[in-house]
């Protein structure tokens, strides 16, 4: 049975430290493999699972010993494994499921980024386009399709799983009004028009990605007749006039892009009209550790960054709105409450 020294010295905690490779490396493994898929309700012998997943026992226990010391799976006394709160993330058929949030956090491309960080620290840019010599996105859409697929499911993951944190939020009684910008597919545009049924609103993204809007959203949809999906980049260009401009998750790349999305919801909104923008924070929140792994990707990936409270309240004061309530949406979401002056 696993055993696990709960509170480890620190030489021994700096070496679990520079091992994390091995535990992202575990984790991805088995989401790769099924393992949580394969495992159900009832433990089950390594030999039982290693069949179901077509790998050696031997092999597959040193992967779900060196998981269970993290509390992904447990070994029980006789030997056998049982799922975990956390392993049953894994699963593909889990609502909260995180197995293509974990698949897309350790994509292929993020082993040869990871190790110049240091060159990225100095530089204070991505070193993607060095490894690469493309830019980001296009080397998924073009050079990665696989890539592209995960982080597609994973940002629909994501999005699914806190839109109702988001709609649960906000108060929307008094608007007729949303846009959703940059907002990805429409899981957030959806849950506000399905909480309010006299509010209608706009989803503008991408051509390529709001081609593949909420099926709720699109021709024939249950909520198509109160939506218009407008394709385009918000960097360039707001054609949407609404009472409540919603931004999420999208103010994370360099400044000058950060500084005309701004700029281009201040022009679209008429005066009085909010602005709603919801990031994770690499300060002020309960999850630290994720958000400032993501900022360091960030980083590598598109030069890109988190915020902090303060960074965001100073870029939302540049672009001349009026800051009001900052509220948490859930443990690593915070919502930015402006309106756009007279």
């Amino acid at each position: 049975m696993t055993t696990v020294d709960p509170a480890p010295a620190p030489p021994m905690r700096l070496r679990e430290l520079v091992f994390g490779a091995a535990c992202a490396a575990a984790v991805r493994a088995a989401a790769r493999l099924g393992v949580a898929d394969a495992l159900g309700d009832t433990p089950m012998t390594v030999e039982d699972l290693a069949a179901a997943v077509k790998t050696q026992p031997r092999t597959l226990r040193r992967l779900l010993r060196a998981l269970s010391c993290q509390g992904v799976f447990t070994e029980q006394p006789d030997g056998t494994f049982a799922h975990t709160e956390m392993s049953r993330l894994l699963r593909e058929d889990d609502p909260h499921s995180l197995r293509y949030i974990a698949l897309w956090c350790t994509e292929p491309w993020t082993w040869d980024v990871w190790p110049k960080l240091d060159e990225a620290v100095r530089s204070g840019r991505n070193v993607f386009e060095d490894v690469y010599e493309r830019e980001f996105f296009t080397y998924l859409n073009e050079d990665a399709p696989e890539s592209a697929h995960v982080f597609n499911r994973a940002m629909t993951t994501s999005s699914k799983q806190s839109a109702q944190d988001v709609a649960d939020l906000l108060d929307l009684g008094d608007v007729s009004s949303v846009a959703d910008i940059g907002g990805g597919q429409g899981h957030v545009l959806a849950s506000l028009l399905e909480k309010h049924p006299s509010l209608n609103g706009a989803l503008l993204d991408l051509p390529g990605v709001v081609e593949n809007a909420d099926p709720r959203l699109r021709d024939g949809g249950a909520l198509s007749s109160r939506v218009r999906v407008v394709a385009g980049d918000c960097r360039e260009d707001i054609p949407v006039q609404a009472d409540v401009y919603i931004i999420k998750n999208i103010l994370e790349w360099d400044d000058e892009s950060t500084r005309r999305a701004l700029a281009n919801v201040r022009r679209a909104a008429r005066p009085g009209a909010r602005v709603v923008v919801i990031e994770n924070l690499v300060d002020d929140t309960p999850s630290m550790r994720f958000t400032t792994a993501m900022d360091l990707l960030l980083l590598l990936n598109v030069g890109g960054a988190k915020h902090t409270r303060q960074s965001m309240v100073d870029r939302l004061t540049d672009a001349g709105l009026v800051i009001g309530e900052i509220r948490p949406v859930n443990a690593y979401l915070h919502a930015f409450e402006c309106t756009v002056p007279a």
